[in-house]
């Protein structure tokens, strides 16, 4: 209807929906209705499941769809030993699918399936769901920071080398920066894929807009616009890996703090 009349609201692509109404869905006093986000999460997971298990076939002379597989899984490996080290390589499962469901998210939410009537959501938009994943890696850097050093965790908030009369100065703004590190990490996946689907839905409403107003604003808005868009989504595309690699990467780093207290 948006496109009908000529406008499109930007933000709409972003409103999580019911897609089976809002009743009987409530469980102690909460609605937990199946959503669109809900669907294109299950979407991903299932994407996921069929792209691993299609390529963990350990044929003696792999193919492509195990070559990738077995080369994401490499990728993720040796990220974590360059960061972690050797114990990293028990992180492995934990942050290759926080990786794999992240990339495949941003990914799947930028299939063109709107011509068929399919509209794609992305998850990753959401500062709840980014919430929630930079939270669970933020509980199990606790977990195993408290777990393997105690009480003696706390010192990774005075740096090594610290003089003595520094410490009730640097050791709060250490807290803090470390305490900001869920938010920060939910804040940056978020925020860039926000800000690349906004930008899109204007352009798009450039190009439905100089092609309502004839022939003459077509050529001069339409066209620039949607070669625009071209480059945007192919740019898109690109930022959707690069935000899985930084929150994979990031998630790393804080757990080589939780295991080396450095």
């Amino acid at each position: 209807m948006a496109a009908e009349e000529g406008k499109v609201d930007p933000m709409h692509q972003f409103t999580v929906e019911p897609l089976f109404g809002t009743q009987g869905w409530e469980i102690a006093g909460y609605n937990l209705a199946f959503t669109n986000s809900a669907m294109w999460m299950l979407v991903t997971v299932i994407a996921l499941t069929v792209f691993m298990v299609g390529g963990m076939k350990r044929e003696l002379v792999p193919g492509r769809w195990q070559m990738a597989v077995e080369s994401f899984t490499g990728f993720i490996d040796n990220m974590l030993e360059a960061n972690v080290g050797k114990e990293g390589r028990k992180y492995v499962p934990y942050i290759f699918s926080l990786f794999m469901f992240i990339l495949f998210g941003n990914l799947l939410g930028l299939l063109p399936l709107g011509v068929l009537g399919i509209h794609p959501f992305t998850f990753t938009s959401h500062f709840t769901i980014t919430g929630v994943l930079a939270i669970i890696s933020f509980s199990i850097v606790l977990i195993v920071g408290f777990w393997k050093h105690g009480l003696h965790f706390f010192s990774l908030f005075v740096p090594h080398g610290t003089p003595l009369p520094m410490v009730p100065i640097i050791a709060p703004i250490e807290f803090i920066s470390f305490m900001v590190r869920p938010f920060s990490l939910a804040l940056r996946l978020f925020v860039a894929m926000m800000a690349g689907h906004v930008l899109l839905k204007v352009l798009s409403s450039f190009v439905i807009g100089g092609i309502n107003a004839g022939a003459g604003f077509a050529a001069l808005v339409s066209v620039p616009s949607f070669a625009l868009m071209i480059g945007i989504s192919a740019l898109e595309i690109l930022v959707a890996g690069i935000q899985a690699y930084v929150f994979a990467l990031l998630t790393s780093l804080y757990i080589n703090d939780a295991e080396h207290l450095h």
